[in-house]
């Protein structure tokens, strides 16, 4: 049921706007334990560096953790037409820091390319179905990026 409305164009209108707020009021609440939306899915806030202000921008994300100690990030921005702005920075300021369970976490985030990247889109649309929904909707590739601890 979840999966299902998750891929809803409604969803990817509204969820944009309430997702995030209520992921980061939770999070601030709990001490950073707790993520509403990892109830679908895991999830983590990444801070990293806006790539034009070079202020720290904290975002709540889905992510697809992976053995050994990595996380896959997926910016998929709800099936919406643009790239989200926290891929951006990552490109420009590939250093951040993630909270993962309570625990923040120095990262360094590599975009995945060519047949590392299709090899990881399997495998995050295995984990979670609606990205390919997100996939087809839009004209762009939708980026990955895997985070490894620095």
């Amino acid at each position: 049921m979840v999966r299902r409305v998750s891929s809803t164009r409604a969803f990817g209108r509204t969820a944009p706007y309430f997702v995030p707020a209520l992921d980061r009021a939770v999070h601030r609440v709990t001490g950073g334990k707790v993520l509403l939306s990892a109830l679908m899915l895991p999830g983590v806030i990444l801070t990293a560096r806006g790539a034009k202000s070079g202020a720290p921008r904290r975002t709540p994300l889905a992510c697809m953790p992976e053995e050994g100690g990595t996380w896959v990030l997926v910016g998929s921005n709800f099936g919406r037409p643009g790239h989200p702005a926290w891929t951006g920075n990552l490109m420009k300021h590939p250093d951040a820091e993630v909270s993962w369970r309570g625990q923040d976490i120095p990262v360094r985030a590599r975009l995945l390319t060519g047949a590392e990247r299709a090899e990881v889109w399997a495998a995050v649309v295995a984990f979670w179905p609606p990205y390919a929904v997100y996939q087809a909707r839009v004209d762009r590739e939708i980026r990955l990026f895997r985070l490894e601890r620095r």
